[in-house]
């Protein structure tokens, strides 16, 4: 079964693109030159987003070396007491909505010092899957199709992580 899966798997995709230029020879689409135009289009799209991506790699550099997360953890750490959520996962649910890389870097650091199968283990691993790289996906996709006013978009899809943050809490908190 496995041999028929990965045998599957090795020819889907070269079938495609077999019956992408079969499909365009029979409509006489000029497959290599169409081809070729979507490339110059996304290494247009590619340029557009580099300053924006390079804007949010560096923030993160500096975020993590400044030492300003830690201080941000400290500063948060008695709300979330009172509301009963480990303090440990804080980092990450800072940097979620920041980095993907960043958080998955994080979410390794927690995994190894507390555990995979403990509160804050499970706790981090839903958080990783239920909440999204806001601030890099707004930045990608606005600055692809050149918008400029993200008016509320920002503060909805912040919402949706924190509701997704205090969601994992209590569910993880159920469950175990």
């Amino acid at each position: 079964m496995a041999n028929i899966i990965n045998y599957i798997s090795n020819t889907t995709i070269p079938i495609i693109i077999v019956l992408i230029i079969l499909y365009g020879i029979r409509d006489k689409v000029r497959v290599f030159d169409t081809f070729l135009d979507g490339a110059k289009e996304g290494i247009e799209i590619v340029f557009k987003m580099f300053p924006t991506l390079l804007g949010i790699f560096l923030a993160i550099g500096v975020l993590r070396a400044s030492g300003l997360i830690d201080a941000i953890v400290n500063l948060i750490t008695p709300i979330t007491n009172l509301l009963e959520i480990p303090s440990n996962i804080l980092p990450i649910a800072i940097l979620r909505p920041i980095s993907g890389s960043a958080s998955m870097a994080v979410a390794v650091d927690i995994m190894q010092k507390y555990g995979v199968d403990t509160l804050t283990g499970f706790i981090t691993s839903t958080i990783m899957g239920s909440t999204e790289t806001t601030f890099y996906t707004i930045a990608i996709y606005t600055s692809a199709v050149g918008i400029k006013k993200t008016r509320g978009i920002l503060f909805a899809a912040l919402a949706a992580d924190i509701a997704g943050m205090i969601a994992s809490t209590i569910i993880c908190r159920i469950l175990s």
